[in-house]
């Protein structure tokens, strides 16, 4: 496995058997690792605002607010579709999710 890198902490592990971890030796290995922590970071901190901003649209939903469903998926929308294009999460996840939630917006409208 030489060659590639794990995070100490333990979030991300790589070897041969659990509690394993291959530590980075060269210079910029350990700059990898620790541009690796910073962007998991950033990652994280998108995925927990998509999320929230996707369950402000579901509680709307499930309220039975048409407006307030609408203007929670306008919020959302852009959101699901940046973390898409960042490759959070998949690009036809993030668009399967803003058409299904679309979909429950526009069936509670009419």
């Amino acid at each position: 496995m030489p060659g590639r890198l794990s995070i100490v902490e333990g979030r991300s592990r790589v070897g041969p058997c659990p509690g394993y971890f291959l530590v980075a030796n060269t210079k910029s290995a350990k700059k990898a690792v620790r541009k690796i922590e910073r962007r998991a970071g950033v990652n994280r901190s998108r995925r927990s605002q998509m999320r929230t901003h996707v369950r402000k649209v579901e509680e709307a939903i499930a309220a039975g607010e048409p407006g307030a469903a609408a203007a929670a998926l306008r919020a959302a929308q852009p959101l699901l579709m940046r973390a898409a294009q960042k490759g959070i999460v998949h690009a036809k996840t993030a668009a399967r999710k803003v058409s299904r939630l679309r979909r429950r917006v526009n069936a509670l409208s009419k």
